[in-house]
């Protein structure tokens, strides 16, 4: 089977699990400013952050009900609004940063750092 035009990852979750992963994932980053996880959680994480933060930049009422539609946590949606809105004015995309950081100890995973530009 062929994964043509097929977007994301399914970090072997079923779909309601990988959907709250994402978001605690993404709003971590955007409370704490970087995390470390995993290089495959790091990259679909950057997909959630960086919406978040467009929806911001556009503004307005319909712009933050789709935001806490991705993640229903008022003080993220709240600092993504008021502090990351105005810091990425004039920054067309690419939000996040992912560093890779090598192997964890433990199995062998691919680690990454996922921080805010």
């Amino acid at each position: 089977m062929v994964r043509h035009r097929i977007a994301g990852k399914k970090l072997g979750r079923p779909k309601d699990q990988r959907r709250a992963l994402l978001r605690s994932l993404a709003s971590e980053v955007i409370r704490h400013g970087r995390i470390i996880t995993t290089e495959a959680k790091a990259s679909e994480t950057r997909r959630v952050v960086d919406k978040l933060i467009t929806h911001s930049k556009k503004g307005g009422l319909h712009q933050r009900r789709l935001a806490l539609a991705e993640v229903p946590s008022e003080l993220v949606i709240k600092k993504v609004f008021d502090e990351l809105a105005t810091r990425y004015a004039d920054r067309q995309g690419g939000y996040t940063r992912i560093t890779k950081l090598g192997s964890r100890k433990g199995d062998a995973a691919q680690m990454a750092l996922i921080e805010l530009v």
